[in-house]
């Protein structure tokens, strides 16, 4: 097989290696529940439901008595 003549420079080099180095955003579904969003596959965690199931008890803080 043929060897190139040349020596690529490292800015040829790094075009062709990071032309698909790129940040992708990340997909998000409406939790069939209470209608948030949710990424696919994981349970909502507003309301802890997964295909319709609840899987995990939310918390929900109390706010702190004020000084009356």
């Amino acid at each position: 097989m043929p060897q190139p003549k040349k020596r690529h420079s490292n800015s040829r080099q790094n075009k062709r290696r990071f032309s698909n180095y790129t940040l992708k955003a990340t997909k998000s579904v409406s939790c069939s529940a209470c209608g948030a969003a949710t990424l696919p596959h994981h349970a909502c965690p507003t309301c802890g439901s997964y295909k319709g199931k609840v899987v995990k008890k939310i918390k929900v803080k109390d706010k702190k008595k004020g000084t009356e």
